[in-house]
């Protein structure tokens, strides 16, 4: 086999040619310097921690007043009471009055009590309860014809309202929140029925009628009502999943992640005609939170409509499951200032 000899030099020219041809088309494809981007990180939302311990004493408070059935001195008291409160926490407080006339007949002097943070906020959350108590003990065995004290029913709702109010005053949340405190609620027919259903909750409907600012409006609305009794359960109620089944999602699922599936149970309950159904009929879709009870005849708590509605029957961590979830569900609309 032959080989042939064959010259370096001309190859070392080439490769040399071709080296110094690559680097300058290389540098030719150099990507001009891009500026440096900076990642914003948004601050987590954290809402404020609701104090169970003031919650139970703005419930004593109330209680100390006696029963707050509207024509009363105690009512007029809790009245300026709730109202001083307010007023207290937030720069914007209005008490609307009117004249209800009760299914038997008497006429009530009421006053609906509201505190409004944020009050140029477009983006709003109603919160309300009941601030009046049951004239008679009409579920109880004893003393039926006297009136209840209510701690519960609704002491308890108002308590978590005053105690938000408190925590909005320390920590602004950005959208607007309403708080209402609804008389006359409770001032309805002792013996039910379907007939009986527009005789409570005079305050509430008096105020979807008349509401404390023309064509006023919410995102959305939640409803509390005895929210304090010890091993309390809420069940979602039938018009609130009616009418706003996005609103029970939202509330359900933020106290589930917080721990509070024992109290806010994945079941469904019974329609109730409470302040929320009037609510809703204005366009404001509102949910009730409320205790119920599937064994005993009413549905509700077995305190309910009786003198054992005291403060004997308020626990602390029932006030803190449900404040630290509306706080929370506040709070994950937009976040804090």
């Amino acid at each position: 086999m032959n080989f042939r000899k064959v010259s370096l030099r001309p190859l070392r020219e080439m490769f040399f040619l071709s080296t110094v041809l690559g680097l300058i088309l290389s540098c030719g494809d150099q990507k001009k310097p891009q500026p440096a981007t900076t990642t914003v990180t948004q601050p987590a939302i954290i809402a404020p921690i609701f104090n169970a311990d003031s919650a139970y004493n703005y419930v004593k408070a109330q209680c100390d007043f006696g029963p707050r059935v509207p024509g009363t001195k105690a009512h007029e008291a809790c009245a300026t009471y709730i109202e001083q409160k307010f007023k207290l926490y937030c720069p914007s407080v209005s008490v609307q009055t009117g004249v209800v006339t009760t299914y038997d007949g008497v006429r009530l002097n009421i006053k609906n009590i509201i505190a409004s943070f944020n009050p140029q906020s477009k983006s709003r959350v109603l919160l309300f309860a009941h601030w009046d108590t049951r004239p008679w003990a009409d579920q109880d065995s004893v003393r039926t014809g006297e009136p209840i004290m209510g701690a519960d029913d609704a002491g308890s709702g108002v308590a978590v309202l005053l105690e938000m109010a408190r925590q909005f005053s320390l920590q602004s949340p950005r959208i607007g929140v309403d708080l209402i405190c609804f008389d006359a609620e409770d001032w309805g027919k002792k013996d039910g029925g379907e007939e009986s259903e527009d005789s409570y909750a005079l305050g509430t409907q008096f105020w979807a009628s008349n509401t404390h600012i023309p064509g006023y409006t919410a995102d959305y609305g939640i409803l509390l009502d005895m929210v304090g009794a010890k091993g309390a359960q809420f069940r979602m109620e039938g018009f609130s999943k009616q009418h706003a089944q996005f609103v029970i999602d939202k509330v359900w699922k933020t106290a589930a992640r917080l721990g509070y599936s024992d109290y806010f149970l994945y079941q469904e309950s019974g329609f109730v005609t409470d302040d929320h159904v009037y609510v809703n009929r204005i366009n404001i879709p509102s949910i009730d939170i409320i205790h119920s009870n599937p064994s005993t005849r009413s549905g509700f708590g077995a305190h309910w409509h009786t003198h054992r509605d005291n403060m004997d029957i308020i626990d602390r961590n029932t006030l803190k499951a449900v404040g630290q979830t509306l706080l929370e569900v506040i709070f994950s609309e937009g976040g804090a200032v």
